[in-house]
């Protein structure tokens, strides 16, 4: 049977880093309230330095930090329809500087696929790639829309079922969001908390049967009981409005508990193996505590999730690019080797795969 490989893995941020920036804003509209200081505490311990979006940030004299161009005015956040127009601005053009960073032969691609939850454009986004770069008018093209954080990890699986059934492909998979689009007109500290998270970002990846790279196998899915209102993500007036629950990294950890006692019956997440036996993970860079409740619940070593820590603390949750970020760092630094990748989203659920690094 073939054996697909994730060959290779570019990425691509916008220009202007907001992390600090939104912390500021963050910081006056809080101002003389107790929740500032439980805020300034949080956002002190996210593990994130940086995030990315194409809005230039500028202090205004009444300490409101807005973009240049005045997207985001207090009082007048726009609709969803203006936002969207922004994603169909903005998305070609960081994608195809991923796409380049390839260095590959773009004529030889036959199937494209293409992750995204944050912006919605027909032609679709899939087409105007096809357009800008050149390829061939026929190549398959697929789209993974609105999975949330774990799409690239469906991506990849499409990628791997294509190869399975067709040899000789060579697929091109893109993961693309610019979450920073739905920044919301609020006060309400768990909304803003959550939106401290997210940045945005691209990255692409060629997937085929040359066996170089990261061999695929094994996708699993697993969905968490009684979790279903854990994440949701619902396209409302002014934008996507996204609900993460403080009580995410509690089931978490107690998935990972419980797939540490159904490996043991081998079965289940760690395919019957000890969670020690998989020397790399690539885990879903969703925030520091959830993270920690992966780390904790399977009872890692310290540092196995560094790659996903160091990505975090680089750029923040981009959603379904930020597993593709943690995997190009194993592919250009990590010793060979077997790993377990996984992502969490809406459901709340939980999509893996294994893979051995070559």
């Amino acid at each position: 049977m073939t054996i697909a490989h994730l060959n290779r893995v570019a990425t691509a941020v916008p220009d202007h880093d907001v992390h600090r920036a939104f912390e500021r804003f963050v910081a006056a509209r809080l101002e003389g309230r107790r929740e500032a200081a439980l805020f300034r505490r949080l956002a002190g311990r996210s593990g994130i330095a940086h995030r990315f979006s194409s809005f230039e940030p500028v202090a205004n004299p009444d300490r409101f930090v807005a973009d240049r161009e005045g997207f985001y005015v207090p009082g007048s956040f726009p609709p969803t329809s203006r936002r969207m127009a922004r994603y169909a601005e903005v998305a070609p053009a960081l994608a195809v500087q991923a796409i380049k960073g390839l260095e590959t032969d773009l004529s030889a691609i036959t199937h494209l696929v293409l992750a995204s939850c944050t912006g919605f454009m027909a032609p679709g986004l899939d087409q105007i790639i096809v357009r800008k770069l050149g390829l061939d008018p026929g190549v398959e093209r697929t789209v993974v829309g609105y999975m949330g954080c774990y799409a690239a990890v469906n991506a990849l699986r499409l990628a791997h079922h294509i190869l399975r059934s067709t040899p000789s492909a060579r697929v091109l998979v893109v993961t693309i969001e610019l979450c920073t689009l739905h920044f919301q007109d609020t006060e309400d500290l768990e909304k803003l908390l959550s939106m401290l998270l997210f940045g945005d970002g691209c990255a692409a990846a060629l997937v085929s049967a040359d066996a170089a790279g990261l061999a695929l196998d094994d996708f699993l899915s697993i969905a968490l009981p009684e979790t279903a209102d854990a994440i949701t993500w619902n396209i409302g007036d002014t934008g996507f409005e996204m609900h993460l629950s403080g009580a995410v990294p509690r089931h978490i950890q107690r998935a990972m508990l419980a797939a540490s006692a159904e490996s043991a019956a081998g079965a289940g997440l760690l395919r019957g193996r000890a969670a020690a036996d998989y020397p790399l993970y690539a885990v879903h860079a969703g925030g520091r505590a959830i993270l920690d409740a992966v780390e904790n619940g399977l009872g890692l070593a310290d540092g196995l999730l560094d790659w996903s820590r160091g990505v975090l603390n680089d750029f923040g949750n981009m959603s379904s690019a930020t597993l593709m970020f943690v995997l190009q760092r194993i592919l250009g630094q990590a010793p060979a080797g077997d790993g377990l990748a996984m992502a969490f989203g809406p459901g709340l659920a939980c999509e893996t795969f294994r893979f051995r690094k070559l």
